[in-house]
């Protein structure tokens, strides 16, 4: 049975989340910590997984955060369930389809201060070679030119053309998925 992961670019977006006020532009990304994560439902049964390989590249002015630009980069084909059946369904056409589009992209344009330490990432994310506007919301904390960003974008996969065919009608796997994203950084 095939199923879908939420978007693996998505997971891209989560990475974008650094770029919160510090003392420096430029920010490095601490994969080894940080997660960038999918849920959603097959069946009626939560699920979730995530997503081992990535990059992000950060530049953000805490005096000017709407210039601010981010890059996140998923390799598709590591996204993980650790259901054994998940994991090869995913890479196949119906789904992600790894083979014509083994890239995700999540590319924040800017970001808005919404207070305290509230943040949106706006910008777009491709999956399948179909990019939408996009809007993740994330809390992030500074200390020390060390960051950690918490956030989650809720998403439709069928959007993105991901879950094709038999599941495209979210009979079996829910369309509704969110990204999520746990990330530590530290400032250039």
């Amino acid at each position: 049975m095939k199923f879908l992961t939420p978007f693996a670019a998505a997971a891209t977006l989560g990475a974008l989340l650094l770029a919160g006020p510090a003392s420096a532009a430029d920010w490095t990304v601490d994969t080894a910590h940080s997660k960038l994560g999918f849920t959603g439902s097959q069946s009626g049964t939560a699920f979730s997984g995530q997503f081992t390989r990535w990059d992000a590249t950060i530049d953000f002015d805490p005096a000017n955060p709407a210039t601010g630009h981010a890059t996140v980069t998923i390799d598709m084909t590591s996204a993980k369930t650790g259901d054994v059946q998940k994991d090869q369904s995913l890479p196949e056409a119906d789904w992600f389809s790894t083979k014509a589009f083994p890239k995700a992209v999540f590319e924040a344009t800017s970001f808005k201060a919404k207070g305290g330490n509230q943040y949106d990432a706006v910008g777009t994310l491709t999956i399948r070679g179909i990019k939408k506007d996009v809007t993740l919301p994330f809390t992030l904390d500074v200390a020390g030119g060390k960051a950690h960003a918490v956030g989650k974008l809720d998403l439709v996969r069928t959007d993105y053309g991901v879950g094709q065919g038999a599941w495209s009608d979210g009979k079996m796997v829910a369309l509704a998925v969110s990204v999520t994203v746990d990330l530590n950084a530290t400032s250039k």
